[in-house]
């Protein structure tokens, strides 16, 4: 059999990656095998569903890190309740004995206008990607806490600074960053560490998002603003999976053991930390503060220069409402 080529920076520990049948996910349990982490791969996604020869495509990606040496295993469990996650945690603890990596990398993309979404487009994005997300560290977290080591990565996205036609995937992947750093501050003290990526790959979802018909709603770089990297230096609009992996792999080695609570920006040939939130500008006034007040000294000082970057006088196509 051939032997998997990486340096052996995970060997001896146990991964699990969620939603990697394909895309980022996959590229991730390769290069955790490639550097000697036993890896159970996770995917719920089937190839011809109800046709003979259906098969899970976690079982494909299985095949790929056996063939070049690896140890990894499938499962299909989801992610979208706790009993799946269970099911997953524990794939992982009877096929291996152990668990030290949780990669969180389910999801789903289901865009659309907020004035048309249906309730259970919103419901089954927030399902998958954040309540996915906090069932698996629920699941996970006893056997890491009580080991007292072990890595989270939960996957963002830059559409959770505001990602017109994608409210609900914008909410749930800004929702996982906040889960990441409440996670990094209650179980850093057990010696688990909880980080966040914000890649930049294109995968299946972002090619089904591109053919939608909302050709109206702008590109996410546009929508942005002042807070999208844009098409700089090397980044490239879509990178592939492939150069997301390793700084999420890294993210897992014993090089990043001191980083917590941190999310990070990954695409192309690029990779960036993200700042935390912080307040722009404090005012305090003697009694509080009332409408007048408000009105007067802390509008000129609190808001008087920001700019409405959300302003809709250059895109028309945009403020007539369909209805």
């Amino acid at each position: 059999m051939a032997e998997a080529k990486g340096g052996g920076r995970l060997k001896g520990r146990v991964a699990i990656v969620t939603g990697s049948g394909r895309g980022i996910g996959a590229a991730e349990a390769k290069l955790l095998a490639a550097e000697g982490a036993r890896v159970v791969v996770n995917d719920v996604f089937l190839e011809k569903r109800g046709e003979p020869d259906e098969k899970a495509i976690a079982d494909d990606v299985v095949r790929e890190i056996r063939a070049a040496g690896g140890e990894a295993v499938a499962s299909t469990a989801s992610v979208t309740s706790l009993d799946g996650a269970q099911r997953i945690v524990n794939t992982a603890l009877n096929e291996y004995g152990q668990l030290d990596i949780l990669i969180n990398n389910a999801g789903n993309v289901r865009p659309g206008a907020i004035y048309e979404m249906p309730e259970t487009d919103w419901d089954r994005v927030i399902q998958v990607h954040l309540k996915g997300a906090f069932n698996m560290i629920r699941a996970a977290s006893p056997t890491l806490c009580k080991q007292g080591s072990g890595v989270i990565i939960n996957t963002g996205s830059e559409s959770g600074l505001g990602h017109p036609g994608m409210a609900n995937y914008s909410a749930a992947k800004e929702g996982v960053i906040g889960l990441t750093r409440a996670v990094a501050r209650e179980l850093g003290r057990f010696g688990v560490r909880c980080n966040a990526i914000r890649p930049r790959a294109l995968t299946r979802s972002v090619q089904n998002f591109s053919s939608t018909s909302f050709s109206p709603w702008r590109a996410l770089e546009t929508a942005l603003g002042r807070y999208s990297l844009g098409d700089r230096g090397h980044i490239p609009t879509n990178g592939s999976p492939e150069q997301v992996a390793p700084l999420v792999v890294w993210l897992c080695t014993d090089a990043a053991k001191n980083v917590n609570g941190r999310t990070f920006f990954v695409g192309g040939d690029e990779i960036g930390l993200f700042s935390e939130p912080a307040v722009e500008c404090s005012l305090s006034r003697m009694g509080g503060w009332d409408l007048d007040a408000l009105d007067g000294y802390a509008r000129q000082r609190l808001i008087g220069d920001l700019v409405n970057q959300f302003a809709l006088d250059d895109h028309p196509e945009l403020k007539k409402y369909p209805g």
